[in-house]
């Protein structure tokens, strides 16, 4: 597990081949039994790490989850939130462009869900939907989405260095076969065929065209200050495990303390002690 973080990140520049990276990948649990123990404890320090970046507010965090339909990223949003008070997370999903957010650059919508320092942000799906969804379905032409590498770039650099943000950035790499089996699951389950959309499988006919796509937003905008990480997902126990790992390897590096109290504690103690002698007396 300690060499988890290292083993999943993507280096900027690197050259990636998904197809090279096995998406049933399960490090050294075998089992979903095996790895709860590993599972909960990263949830509990997740919890207190959360707490201190609330308490302190000096840095903020920005979660990215992006992967194709079924690749689990509402699984993994309810997974950390079993782990951060949600008076300190927001959640945001980006979905398919307004007419309003058109007209605006496409940064527009995104940056007002960033996060403030104290808060966790969690993204689901992002901005990367435009060189992504943009790219595969031709929706603008393709000098425009290659300067947005760039640009996106200079965006998550902003967030990091005046604001004290910390970005993780997950692909959830998911075979097409385990995709395929997960649409199954929607159909036989009553409770999850609200899920079900044409789309889906639509979508399919374009996996080779996505694949390229995230292919090259892996290695033109996986940086130091925003990294990219890739987690198999086949196995949903897995995943969870592997991306809250990387955020308390991350949350711990900031070396965060509680802030000291703004208030005389002599003075509240004094009062303290005079209240509970009028409760006493009443």
């Amino acid at each position: 597990m300690h060499n988890l973080p290292h083993k999943l990140l993507m280096r900027p520049g690197a050259k990636i081949r998904l197809r090279e990276i096995a998406p049933d990948y399960h490090g050294h649990h075998d089992s979903k039994q095996r790895a709860l123990k590993d599972i909960q404890s990263h949830v509990e320090r997740m919890d207190k790490l959360q707490y201190l970046m609330y308490a302190e507010r000096k840095h903020s965090l920005l979660i990215i989850l992006q992967g194709l339909d079924a690749s689990g990223k509402d699984g993994v949003i309810r997974h950390l939130l079993t782990g951060m008070n949600p008076e300190g997370c927001r959640v945001t999903g980006f979905k398919k462009p307004t007419p309003e957010e058109l007209d605006h650059d496409f940064l527009w919508r995104v940056h007002p869900h960033a996060p403030a320092r104290g808060e966790v942000a969690i993204f689901n799906r992002s901005h990367y939907e435009d060189v992504l969804a943009a790219r595969v379905h031709r929706l603008v032409p393709p000098a425009v989405w290659h300067a947005r590498y760039d640009r996106i770039n200079d965006f998550e650099r902003q967030l990091s260095e005046e604001n004290n943000t910390t970005i993780l950035k997950f692909f959830l790499h998911i075979s097409k076969e385990e995709q395929l089996a997960r649409f199954k699951q929607r159909l036989d389950d009553p409770a999850r065929r609200w899920k079900i959309s044409d789309s889906d499988y639509q979508e399919r006919k374009f996996w080779g065209d996505y694949m390229e796509a995230f292919e090259d937003v892996l290695r033109k905008t996986s940086t130091k200050y925003a990294p990219w990480y890739v987690i198999p997902a086949n196995h949903k126990w897995f995943r969870d495990l592997a991306v809250s790992h990387i955020i308390n390897r991350a949350l711990e590096d900031l070396k965060m303390k509680l802030p000291k109290p703004s208030v005389n504690l002599a003075q509240i103690r004094r009062l303290y002690h005079q209240a509970e002698l009028r409760e006493k007396a009443s």
